[in-house]
């Protein structure tokens, strides 16, 4: 099922948009949102595949809400407005699609259609990556190609992950290896009562945490055991907090 969520500022549009989904059968619309901070709340709760998310809205526009959750972190987006000129901003932030209200039925299959390629692939190229950290054994590991070589890194070993543009920086035993993956395709995939993301830019292994110093705002410092330390966000305390046992 593809779990959406539909943002937008008017009843009337939340209603245009979810009348269509409603009957397709692989789409459950998991929530509906009238302003930013409930879509934000809605998307770190919910956590969907796909959004329809209205630009202008009052006190926070689509974009803030993009800026605020971060690109990594965002579902599929499928921006809605009745103004074609923030077309070029929309895939600027990344935007998977641009629906100009009002919109035929014809045109919200082919972006319904588009949506579904996209997640197929998406979860194709997911299990390569799952398939990738198994191995026999009690000791999966992550394919790591550095330097025109290929090392196996025990997920035992690693320390925290950072993000280095469209790659991701494994540190391990003192190294820093280049992995092909983005922070979202890591987050997914690897296990969660090791992993946990921090920020967008870091994940750690839980069990290398050796100290937590919390700002004053829900964000905070992380020391490692390798004596790293990294800076954690509001938005991420939820997995520091569950792996504390709070």
């Amino acid at each position: 099922m593809i779990r959406t969520l539909i943002v937008d500022d008017e009843p009337l549009a939340r209603r245009a948009i979810r009348a269509p989904l409603d009957l397709q059968p692989d789409v459950e619309v998991i929530g509906e949102a009238g302003h930013g901070a409930a879509a934000i709340a809605a998307i770190e709760a919910l956590r969907p595949d796909l959004i329809f998310l209205d630009v202008q809205m009052p006190e926070m526009t689509g974009f803030d809400v993009i800026e605020t959750i971060g690109v990594d972190a965002m579902p599929l987006i499928v921006f809605v407005t009745a103004f074609d000129a923030y077309a070029l901003r929309a895939f600027e932030a990344e935007a998977f699609d641009y629906l100009l209200k009002p919109f035929d039925d014809l045109r919200f299959g082919r972006v319904l259609d588009r949506v579904r390629r996209q997640l197929a692939a998406k979860d194709a190229h997911g299990d390569r990556l799952r398939s990738m950290l198994r191995t026999l054994g009690e000791a999966p590991k992550l394919v790591v190609r550095s330097h025109g070589s290929v090392r196996l890194v025990r997920l035992d070993e690693i320390d925290w992950i950072a993000a280095a543009g469209d790659y991701a920086e494994v540190h391990c035993n003192g190294r820093a290896l280049l992995l092909g993956e983005s922070m979202a395709a890591l987050e997914r995939s690897l296990p969660q009562e090791a992993f946990a993301r921090i920020h967008r830019s870091a994940i750690v292994r839980l069990d290398r945490v050796a100290e937590i110093r919390s700002g004053a705002h829900g964000d905070g410092v992380l020391r490692l055991a390798c004596g790293t330390e990294l800076r954690f966000s509001r938005r991420y305390r939820q997995a520091i907090d569950a792996y504390l046992g709070r």
